[in-house]
């Protein structure tokens, strides 16, 4: 009973620990995002995010092995958190595709430090990039996807399903440039009304 409980503190001393690298991991990330946006990627250093972070140099080499490594981990985060949208979808095609393109605008403007990383996925060395790349185009074939059923349906009209979903993947990234927090609208009004118009361009 004792060796029970002994192994139950440990696994959650465990937890609590991964939790709490996490947390860290995800605080270095936006610090290394504030330095990226302001610097540029190619510019900024471990030292400038270690201070933009609160760290010394050496702690930050704990979490991160390096800036690719941090670049990575953002894109990696934004991805699944989209790919998650997909799977997650329901409805009709429009109804699907309006999910979609709003929780891609949350994921571009509720982390906006963020997003400028997540774009830049041509900063990676190659042998990180290749990956990246492939899982950008798996999401973007399964949005293309929803955009083919809908005409299939009768829904939306007749149209390259390919250009289209370019078209759109386009108009929410560029949010992450232009949008603003102090602004007049909110990332949530902005990911409603955008999607809203997207989507309603496609529809017969």
């Amino acid at each position: 009973m004792v060796q029970v409980l002994n192994l139950g503190s440990v696994r959650q001393a465990s937890a609590r620990v991964r939790q709490r690298n996490e947390a860290r991991r995800l605080d270095i990330l936006r610090a290394a995002a504030r330095v990226f946006r302001r610097r540029g990627i190619a510019a900024a250093g471990m030292r400038e995010i270690a201070e933009e972070a609160g760290l010394s140099p050496g702690n930050l080499y704990h979490y991160f092995s390096g800036k690719d490594e941090i670049l990575l981990f953002c894109q990696e985060r934004t991805l699944q958190r989209m790919l998650a949208a997909v799977r997650e979808a329901r409805g009709t095609a429009a109804e699907r595709l309006r999910a979609v393109l709003e929780a891609h605008v949350h994921s571009m403007l509720d982390e906006l430090e963020s997003a400028t990383a997540h774009l830049d996925v041509e900063a990676l060395p190659e042998d990180m990039r290749a990956p990246m790349i492939a899982r950008r185009d798996a999401y973007e074939r399964a949005i293309r996807a929803v955009v083919e059923d809908g005409v299939l349906g009768g829904e939306f009209a007749p149209c390259d399903a390919a250009l289209v979903t370019r078209a759109m993947l386009g108009a929410v990234n560029w949010t992450a440039r232009w949008y603003r927090p102090e602004g007049p609208q909110t990332s949530s009004e902005i990911a409603a009304g955008l999607s809203d118009y997207l989507v309603k361009g496609l529809l017969k």
